[in-house]
């Protein structure tokens, strides 16, 4: 998400351009451009970061095994393949070795070729259970919002949703902090998801970056610190220019929130172009589309730092947007998917703008919304994205508007071989960790992705834009073992992968919450997912007494 306290980023931006008035007057507007990014991100990461994840205890989670079989299972996975079941799945080492249909459904399994058992193989009997790819959240921050989030906190919301694999963009904890979790993740001496961390451009720079070998210096700093990425807010051209090249060229993944402060010299299209390789939210996208404007319609009293204004602004920025068939909504759409980019569209984040009262009293808040984050979410004029000063019908009904035309873009851009991958941006207006992005995968079918496309986004879409299909991203043989362990059927209801599960009538009339993830698999290590829900409430009872 994009920071509060932009104050002082024009405060910063206006004495660096005017104070010195004979001297170098254009390095200093370079400078005021780039000094607005990074103060952003430096805003951002004004929380103070929570307790560092505790070490793995031996009852929480089991395995890696020697040898594991799930049996008479229904695979779902993640290549776009229908359900088949029941099939027998064999992990040997964290490594899926075989893929075995068992028999029909509706009757007996037959013993008669099932995958034999041994003194070291470890059996799980999960007949009728379904079986998918460990899910990844390409937008997944461990804190930066409010403060004192503890990492167990976010780690066990994370994997008690299936979210095995997490990119962290912007590593707002600071990167050393960042960095002991992702090395502890892969030692798995914590109970954690994998790890992409992405560091913010400009964080750890002496100053500001105006130069192209200024940037060019940083990204490889970055590389060295052991980053995989970078994620970038908006710079000047040159800057913007150099660091992607230099990324590219060392390597490293890029993604991008096209901050309304710089869109106008740098939309969606402009970078990609340049080479960046995943657009965050949908900032930056309509502006590409403009063909009757170059700049965004704004009121005469628009202030970018007043909340409600940016955020009700915003919710009118597709209307201005050229409209599907047309010929350069075409044009943009065709050469996105020709570059190869992908869009990260974190349409949860947003999603209280079309419907606040759904938001703040969704069901899992009482149990599983900290203290802390409750009050962070709470509208105030110095909290980024707590924008409820006023918040009323008609900036609902223009941001459900909004949300179409949106929709309409990644349906369209999905339909002609475009990448659109799943992100939740989860701590921020009223998005809680693991429910946030399960709401994401509701969003995916709303926008007309049917329910074995919305898994792909949320798995080996995913792992490609990682460059990590090869080991992650579907259930298939030679693949490693992360997995998510339903019992319901999340291809008929997606609502069943929430931590709280489904609220429907059982056979006796009776209301109940169905499903849940049952176990997720992560490194060939099984964790009950609801064990680790249990887990959270403790620490959420905790802090509120």
């Amino acid at each position: 998400m994009p920071i509060s306290l932009i104050t002082h980023a024009y405060k910063a931006s206006y004495k660096i351009s005017y104070n010195a008035p004979y001297q170098a007057s254009y390095k200093g507007l370079l400078c005021a451009l780039v000094v607005t990014a990074l103060l952003i991100v430096s805003s951002h990461v004004s929380a103070k970061a929570g307790a560092p994840a505790p070490t793995r205890q031996a009852d929480e989670g089991q395995g890696p095994y020697k040898r594991l079989i799930l049996r008479g299972v229904n695979l779902v996975s993640g290549e776009g393949a229908p359900t088949r079941g029941p099939v027998d799945i064999v992990i040997e080492n964290d490594i899926i070795t075989n893929i075995v249909s068992v028999g029909h459904p509706g009757v007996p399994i037959k013993p008669i070729g099932r995958p034999k058992t041994d003194a070291v193989t470890k059996e799980m009997d999960l007949q009728g259970y379904y079986v998918l790819p460990g899910f990844i959240d390409m937008h997944g921050h461990i804190g930066g919002s409010a403060d004192d989030i503890p990492a167990e906190y976010v780690f066990k919301l994370w994997l008690a949703h299936g979210i095995t694999t997490v990119r962290e963009p912007g590593s707002f904890n600071g990167l050393d902090w960042v960095m002991d979790h992702v090395q502890r993740s892969e030692q798995n001496t914590i109970v954690a998801p994998r790890i992409i961390p992405y560091l913010g451009f400009g964080i750890g720079s002496d100053g500001p970056i105006y130069s192209e070998t200024q940037a060019r210096n940083w990204v490889k700093q970055t590389k060295a610190k052991g980053a995989k990425g970078i994620k970038f807010f908006g710079a000047t051209r040159k800057v913007m220019e150099a660091a992607l090249d230099e990324a590219n060229k060392q390597g490293l993944g890029t993604m991008m929130h096209h901050a309304q402060l710089n869109v106008k010299s740098m939309n969606a299209l402009d970078s990609a172009r340049l080479g960046l390789t995943t657009m965050e939210h949908w900032y930056g996208l309509p502006e590409a589309l403009f063909t009757h404007r170059t700049i965004q319609v704004y009121p005469s009293t628009y202030n970018y730092n007043d909340e409600q204004h940016r955020f009700a602004e915003a919710g009118k920025l597709w209307d201005q947007a050229a409209k599907p068939g047309t010929a350069h909504y075409n044009a943009v759409r065709d050469e996105l998917i020709a570059l190869d980019f992908t869009i990260n569209p974190t349409m949860t984040i947003y999603q209280a703008s079309r419907d606040l009262m759904r938001e703040r009293n969704a069901p899992w808040h009482a149990e599983y919304t900290l203290p802390t984050l409750w009050d962070f979410f709470t509208p105030s004029r110095y909290a980024h994205g707590s924008y409820w000063f006023d918040w009323g019908t008609e900036e609902e009904v223009q941001w459900r508007q909004n949300y179409h035309q949106w929709m309409t873009f990644l349906n369209d851009f999905k339909n002609h071989g475009g990448r659109v991958t799943t992100g939740s941006d989860s701590g921020y207006i009223y998005k809680i960790y693991g429910f946030g992005y399960i709401a994401e995968l509701e969003l995916l079918q709303e926008a007309g992705f049917n329910a074995w496309e919305v898994i792909q986004s949320a798995t080996l879409n995913g792992a490609e834009a990682l460059g990590l299909a090869d080991d992650i991203g579907s259930v298939t043989i030679g693949k490693k073992a992360d997995l998510v362990i339903i019992k319901e059927n999340p291809i008929r209801n997606l609502k069943v992968l929430y931590g709280t599960g489904h609220y429907r009538l059982n056979e006796h009339n009776e209301p109940i919450q169905a499903g849940g993830i049952d176990y997720t698999v992560k490194d060939g290590i099984v964790y009950d997912a609801k064990a680790l829900l249990k887990d959270v409430r403790d620490i959420v009872k905790e802090a509120k007494q």
